[in-house]
Protein backbone atom coordinates (compact mmCIF):
# COMPACT_ATOMS: atom_id res chain seq x y z
CA UNK A 1 0.00 0.00 0.00
CA UNK A 2 1.39 3.38 -0.99
CA UNK A 3 1.04 6.02 1.71
CA UNK A 4 -0.35 9.11 0.01
CA UNK A 5 -2.54 10.72 2.67
CA UNK A 6 -1.30 11.28 6.21
CA UNK A 7 -3.36 12.35 9.19
CA UNK A 8 -1.86 14.15 12.17
CA UNK A 9 -3.89 14.26 15.37
CA UNK A 10 -2.75 17.00 17.71
CA UNK A 11 -1.04 19.98 16.11
CA UNK A 12 0.89 21.61 18.91
CA UNK A 13 4.59 22.30 18.45
CA UNK A 14 5.49 18.74 17.49
CA UNK A 15 2.33 17.91 15.56
CA UNK A 16 2.47 21.03 13.41
CA UNK A 17 6.09 20.20 12.58
CA UNK A 18 5.03 16.74 11.41
CA UNK A 19 2.26 18.31 9.32
CA UNK A 20 4.80 20.55 7.64
CA UNK A 21 7.25 17.72 6.98
CA UNK A 22 4.53 15.65 5.33
CA UNK A 23 3.10 18.52 3.25
CA UNK A 24 6.54 19.62 2.04
CA UNK A 25 7.11 16.09 0.77
CA UNK A 26 4.09 16.23 -1.52
CA UNK A 27 1.65 14.29 0.64
CA UNK A 28 -1.97 15.11 1.31
CA UNK A 29 -2.28 15.94 4.99
CA UNK A 30 -5.29 16.06 7.29
CA UNK A 31 -4.39 18.01 10.43
CA UNK A 32 -6.85 17.55 13.27
CA UNK A 33 -7.03 19.43 16.55
CA UNK A 34 -9.98 19.54 18.93
CA UNK A 35 -9.28 23.15 19.93
CA UNK A 36 -10.06 25.76 17.24
CA UNK A 37 -7.55 28.14 18.86
CA UNK A 38 -4.70 25.62 18.68
CA UNK A 39 -5.72 24.76 15.13
CA UNK A 40 -5.43 28.40 14.04
CA UNK A 41 -2.12 28.80 15.86
CA UNK A 42 -0.74 25.69 14.15
CA UNK A 43 -1.89 26.87 10.74
CA UNK A 44 -0.18 30.23 11.27
CA UNK A 45 2.97 28.48 12.53
CA UNK A 46 3.24 26.25 9.45
CA UNK A 47 2.58 29.16 7.08
CA UNK A 48 5.20 31.30 8.81
CA UNK A 49 7.74 28.48 8.66
CA UNK A 50 7.21 27.94 4.95
CA UNK A 51 7.32 31.68 4.28
CA UNK A 52 10.65 31.84 6.08
CA UNK A 53 11.91 28.95 3.94
CA UNK A 54 10.98 30.92 0.82
CA UNK A 55 12.72 34.05 2.15
CA UNK A 56 15.87 32.02 2.75
CA UNK A 57 15.70 30.53 -0.76
CA UNK A 58 15.23 27.03 0.64
CA UNK A 59 11.81 26.64 -0.94
CA UNK A 60 10.17 27.92 -4.10
CA UNK A 61 7.00 29.99 -3.82
CA UNK A 62 5.13 27.49 -5.99
CA UNK A 63 6.19 24.61 -3.72
CA UNK A 64 5.09 26.58 -0.66
CA UNK A 65 1.69 27.28 -2.18
CA UNK A 66 1.25 23.64 -3.22
CA UNK A 67 2.30 22.39 0.21
CA UNK A 68 -0.09 24.69 2.04
CA UNK A 69 -2.91 23.73 -0.32
CA UNK A 70 -2.27 20.05 0.46
CA UNK A 71 -3.16 20.53 4.15
CA UNK A 72 -6.73 20.17 5.39
CA UNK A 73 -7.17 21.74 8.83
CA UNK A 74 -10.07 20.29 10.81
CA UNK A 75 -11.54 19.73 14.25
CA UNK A 76 -13.50 16.68 13.02
CA UNK A 77 -11.81 13.33 13.59
CA UNK A 78 -14.06 11.84 10.91
CA UNK A 79 -12.17 13.81 8.25
CA UNK A 80 -9.25 11.40 8.73
CA UNK A 81 -11.22 8.54 7.13
CA UNK A 82 -9.22 8.64 3.83
CA UNK A 83 -5.82 8.53 5.57
CA UNK A 84 -3.38 5.71 4.83
CA UNK A 85 -1.30 6.59 7.89
CA UNK A 86 -2.25 8.54 10.99
CA UNK A 87 0.25 9.95 13.47
CA UNK A 88 -1.08 10.86 16.91
CA UNK A 89 0.74 13.67 18.70
CA UNK A 90 -1.59 14.70 21.52
CA UNK A 91 -0.91 15.10 25.24
CA UNK A 92 1.07 12.34 27.00
CA UNK A 93 -1.93 10.75 28.68
CA UNK A 94 -2.81 7.10 28.06
CA UNK A 95 -6.55 7.56 28.52
CA UNK A 96 -6.63 10.41 26.03
CA UNK A 97 -4.60 8.42 23.51
CA UNK A 98 -6.81 5.35 23.91
CA UNK A 99 -9.87 7.49 23.24
CA UNK A 100 -8.32 8.79 20.01
CA UNK A 101 -7.12 5.38 18.83
CA UNK A 102 -10.45 3.77 19.66
CA UNK A 103 -12.26 6.38 17.57
CA UNK A 104 -9.77 6.08 14.70
CA UNK A 105 -10.22 2.31 14.75
CA UNK A 106 -13.83 2.78 13.69
CA UNK A 107 -13.09 5.53 11.15
CA UNK A 108 -10.05 4.37 9.17
CA UNK A 109 -9.96 1.78 6.41
CA UNK A 110 -8.84 -1.76 7.22
CA UNK A 111 -5.40 -1.25 5.67
CA UNK A 112 -4.65 2.04 7.38
CA UNK A 113 -1.71 2.21 9.77
CA UNK A 114 -1.89 4.00 13.11
CA UNK A 115 1.22 5.48 14.69
CA UNK A 116 1.84 7.37 17.91
CA UNK A 117 4.51 10.00 18.47
CA UNK A 118 4.55 9.33 22.23
CA UNK A 119 7.87 9.81 23.96
CA UNK A 120 7.00 7.92 27.12
CA UNK A 121 3.94 5.63 26.97
CA UNK A 122 4.41 1.94 26.07
CA UNK A 123 3.23 1.46 22.50
CA UNK A 124 1.66 -1.92 23.29
CA UNK A 125 -0.70 -0.27 25.80
CA UNK A 126 -1.99 1.98 23.02
CA UNK A 127 -2.08 -0.76 20.39
CA UNK A 128 -4.18 -3.10 22.51
CA UNK A 129 -6.87 -0.45 22.71
CA UNK A 130 -7.64 -1.13 19.04
CA UNK A 131 -8.93 -4.09 17.05
CA UNK A 132 -5.79 -4.02 14.88
CA UNK A 133 -2.69 -4.00 17.11
CA UNK A 134 -0.70 -5.50 14.24
CA UNK A 135 -1.12 -2.17 12.39
CA UNK A 136 -0.06 0.06 15.30
CA UNK A 137 3.47 1.25 16.03
CA UNK A 138 5.46 4.13 17.42
CA UNK A 139 6.86 6.78 15.10
CA UNK A 140 8.80 9.18 17.31
CA UNK A 141 9.90 12.44 15.69
CA UNK A 142 12.18 15.00 17.31
CA UNK A 143 11.69 18.73 17.74
CA UNK A 144 11.84 20.63 15.45
CA UNK A 145 10.54 17.92 13.14
CA UNK A 146 11.36 19.98 10.05
CA UNK A 147 15.06 20.00 10.98
CA UNK A 148 15.82 16.89 13.02
CA UNK A 149 16.61 13.94 10.78
CA UNK A 150 15.97 11.12 13.24
CA UNK A 151 12.79 9.12 13.64
CA UNK A 152 12.61 6.25 16.11
CA UNK A 153 10.36 3.42 14.92
CA UNK A 154 8.99 1.28 17.72
CA UNK A 155 7.35 -2.05 17.02
CA UNK A 156 5.47 -3.98 19.68
CA UNK A 157 5.09 -7.73 20.15
CA UNK A 158 1.98 -7.46 17.98
CA UNK A 159 3.20 -5.16 15.18
CA UNK A 160 3.24 -6.86 11.77
CA UNK A 161 6.80 -6.92 10.40
CA UNK A 162 5.47 -5.88 6.99
CA UNK A 163 3.82 -2.81 8.51
CA UNK A 164 7.04 -1.80 10.24
CA UNK A 165 8.97 -2.28 7.01
CA UNK A 166 6.44 -0.22 5.05
CA UNK A 167 6.57 2.69 7.49
CA UNK A 168 10.37 2.51 7.61
CA UNK A 169 10.53 2.81 3.82
CA UNK A 170 8.00 5.64 3.84
CA UNK A 171 9.81 7.66 6.52
CA UNK A 172 13.14 7.11 4.77
CA UNK A 173 12.27 7.51 1.11
CA UNK A 174 9.37 9.97 1.28
CA UNK A 175 10.00 12.03 4.42
CA UNK A 176 13.79 11.91 4.10
CA UNK A 177 14.34 10.80 7.68
CA UNK A 178 16.91 8.45 9.18
CA UNK A 179 14.93 5.67 10.83
CA UNK A 180 16.33 3.76 13.79
CA UNK A 181 14.37 0.84 15.27
CA UNK A 182 13.91 1.13 19.01
CA UNK A 183 12.57 -1.25 21.66
CA UNK A 184 9.15 -0.69 23.21
CA UNK A 185 10.71 0.40 26.52
CA UNK A 186 10.33 3.71 28.29
CA UNK A 187 12.47 6.39 26.66
CA UNK A 188 13.20 4.21 23.61
CA UNK A 189 16.83 5.08 22.71
CA UNK A 190 17.31 8.84 22.69
CA UNK A 191 15.24 9.78 25.73
CA UNK A 192 16.60 6.88 27.78
CA UNK A 193 19.94 8.70 27.55
CA UNK A 194 18.83 12.30 27.16
CA UNK A 195 16.21 12.83 29.86
CA UNK A 196 18.36 11.63 32.80
CA UNK A 197 21.03 14.06 31.56
CA UNK A 198 18.53 16.92 31.47
CA UNK A 199 17.24 16.02 34.92
CA UNK A 200 20.79 15.93 36.31
CA UNK A 201 21.33 19.44 34.99
CA UNK A 202 18.07 20.57 36.63
CA UNK A 203 19.20 19.02 39.94
CA UNK A 204 22.53 20.84 39.68
CA UNK A 205 20.76 24.13 39.10
CA UNK A 206 18.25 23.46 41.89
CA UNK A 207 21.08 22.58 44.27
CA UNK A 208 22.93 25.81 43.55
CA UNK A 209 25.95 24.17 41.90
CA UNK A 210 25.94 26.76 39.12
CA UNK A 211 23.69 29.20 37.31
CA UNK A 212 21.55 28.08 34.37
CA UNK A 213 23.76 30.05 32.00
CA UNK A 214 26.97 28.57 33.39
CA UNK A 215 25.63 25.00 33.23
CA UNK A 216 24.66 25.48 29.60
CA UNK A 217 27.88 27.25 28.64
CA UNK A 218 29.94 24.54 30.32
CA UNK A 219 28.34 21.80 28.24
CA UNK A 220 28.50 23.80 25.01
CA UNK A 221 32.13 24.79 25.41
CA UNK A 222 33.38 21.77 27.32
CA UNK A 223 31.50 18.96 25.59
CA UNK A 224 30.87 20.58 22.19
CA UNK A 225 27.09 20.32 22.56
CA UNK A 226 25.15 22.69 20.28
CA UNK A 227 22.78 23.53 23.15
CA UNK A 228 23.13 23.36 26.89
CA UNK A 229 20.87 20.96 28.83
CA UNK A 230 18.61 23.64 30.33
CA UNK A 231 18.21 25.37 26.97
CA UNK A 232 17.38 22.01 25.48
CA UNK A 233 14.88 21.18 28.22
CA UNK A 234 13.11 24.47 27.45
CA UNK A 235 13.03 23.55 23.77
CA UNK A 236 11.75 20.01 24.34
CA UNK A 237 9.14 21.28 26.81
CA UNK A 238 9.42 20.83 30.55
CA UNK A 239 6.11 18.97 30.60
CA UNK A 240 7.50 16.45 28.09
CA UNK A 241 10.66 16.11 30.19
CA UNK A 242 8.54 15.42 33.27
CA UNK A 243 6.31 12.85 31.57
CA UNK A 244 9.29 11.02 30.15
CA UNK A 245 11.21 11.06 33.44
CA UNK A 246 8.15 9.67 35.23
CA UNK A 247 7.83 6.94 32.62
CA UNK A 248 11.51 6.02 32.94
CA UNK A 249 11.26 5.88 36.73
CA UNK A 250 8.10 3.75 36.57
CA UNK A 251 9.72 1.36 34.11
CA UNK A 252 13.16 0.92 35.65
CA UNK A 253 12.76 2.04 39.27
CA UNK A 254 16.21 3.63 39.46
CA UNK A 255 16.48 6.61 41.82
CA UNK A 256 18.58 8.64 39.36
CA UNK A 257 15.69 8.50 36.87
CA UNK A 258 13.19 10.21 39.19
CA UNK A 259 12.20 13.72 38.07
CA UNK A 260 13.65 16.54 40.20
CA UNK A 261 11.23 18.43 42.50
CA UNK A 262 11.97 21.70 40.69
CA UNK A 263 10.86 20.20 37.39
CA UNK A 264 7.52 19.22 38.93
CA UNK A 265 7.04 22.70 40.39
CA UNK A 266 7.83 24.46 37.13
CA UNK A 267 5.36 22.31 35.20
CA UNK A 268 2.70 22.90 37.87
CA UNK A 269 3.31 26.64 37.48
CA UNK A 270 2.83 26.44 33.72
CA UNK A 271 6.45 27.34 33.01
CA UNK A 272 7.01 24.82 30.25
CA UNK A 273 9.86 26.43 28.31
CA UNK A 274 9.77 28.05 24.90
CA UNK A 275 6.14 27.20 24.17
CA UNK A 276 4.96 29.24 27.17
CA UNK A 277 7.74 31.86 26.83
CA UNK A 278 9.12 30.96 30.27
CA UNK A 279 11.17 28.06 31.58
CA UNK A 280 14.75 28.20 32.76
CA UNK A 281 14.95 31.26 30.49
CA UNK A 282 12.45 33.90 29.43
CA UNK A 283 11.65 34.06 25.70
Amino acid sequence: MAIKTVGVIGVGTMGSGIVEVAARNKLNVVAREASPEILETAKARVEASMNKAVERAKMEEADRDASLAAITWTDDLGDLAPCDLTIEAIVENLSAKLEVFGALDGILGDQAIMATNTSSIPIIDIAMGTSRPERVLGLHFFNPATVMKLVELISTQRTDDAVAAEVTTFATDVLGKRVIPAPDRAGFIVNKLLVPYLCQAIEMYEGGHASATDIDEAMKLGAAHPMGPLELADLVGLDVCLWTAESLYDEYGERFLAPPPLLRRMVAAGHLGRKTKKGFYTY
